[in-house]
């Protein structure tokens, strides 16, 4: 299976309950842990990372803009010095769990709009390369393939880190390869039929079909799964087997 499934996981925070990650954690190999920006205690990263090792789940950090309250999705106004810090910090906390576990941080996924921000803005992308490779050098960044990929690649060679490059299994794409926005209608999959048809056309033909219908080349190694509810960790689970199958 080339596409490695990845999911955010462990975005619990004291007494609220966000998904299943027990049920969601064996269907995938790869798991973007919150460590405090959106989501996330001390307590829900050791549990989460417990569970992860316990499945041979690959490690990654979820870092996102400073926002519990709105649970990282806001894009916020910060210089490049702050992102990088607040990267920085977000990753230093779970690192620290992971080795007293006796696990290994491989990979680093931002998270929300985080995440969109970054290939928007290059400065805000050059701040988030910066806090993983003054980090550790031999993290890897999860970001979105978009048809930047390649420049992406270059600029993170030249912070000495490499990249995970990322599509989506129920996300509706535009011409650019970017994520269509989740306010424009049918932006996100829900009928299996549509999340099926893009999964099997990532993994067979590496393309996704676009918001004008054409066929869209997308380079990619991690495919993202949520678990937020027991509908979409039976879809977790199906993607899974549609993968194998097409192995």
């Amino acid at each position: 299976m080339t596409l490695r499934l990845n999911a955010d996981i462990g975005e619990s925070y004291g007494p609220w309950t966000m998904g299943d990650d027990a049920a969601l954690m064996p269907v995938i190999d790869m798991a973007n842990i919150a460590c405090g920006g959106h989501a996330s205690d001390p307590i829900t990263m050791r549990k989460t990372v417990r569970l992860a090792l316990s499945h041979g789940v690959t490690l990654g950090a979820h870092p996102s803009y400073p926002d519990l309250l709105g649970f990282g999705r806001r894009p916020m106004a910060m210089p490049a010095a702050e992102i990088e810090a607040h990267v920085l910090a977000q990753i230093g906390a779970l690192a620290a769990i992971i080795k007293a576990e006796g696990g290994v941080l491989s990979y680093v996924k931002p998270h929300g709009a985080l995440y969109n921000t970054m290939i928007q803005k290059p400065e805000v992308m050059e701040a988030v390369m910066q806090a993983v490779s003054r980090f550790d050098g031999q993290l890897q960044l999860m970001i979105l393939s978009t048809s930047l990929i390649e420049q992406h690649s270059e600029r993170a060679a030249a912070h000495g880190i490499t990249l995970i490059r990322e599509a989506f299994a129920d996300r509706r794409y535009t011409e650019s390869g970017e994520l269509d926005d989740r306010a424009n209608p049918g932006a996100v999959y829900h009928e299996w039929d549509d999340i099926a048809a893009q999964v099997k056309r990532l993994a067979t033909q590496g393309e996704v079909i676009a918001r004008n219908g054409e066929a869209l080349k997308i380079q990619a190694d991690s495919l993202c799964v949520h678990g937020d509810n027991p509908a979409s960790i039976r879809t977790a689970g199906a993607i899974r087997t549609l993968l194998e199958q097409a192995a």
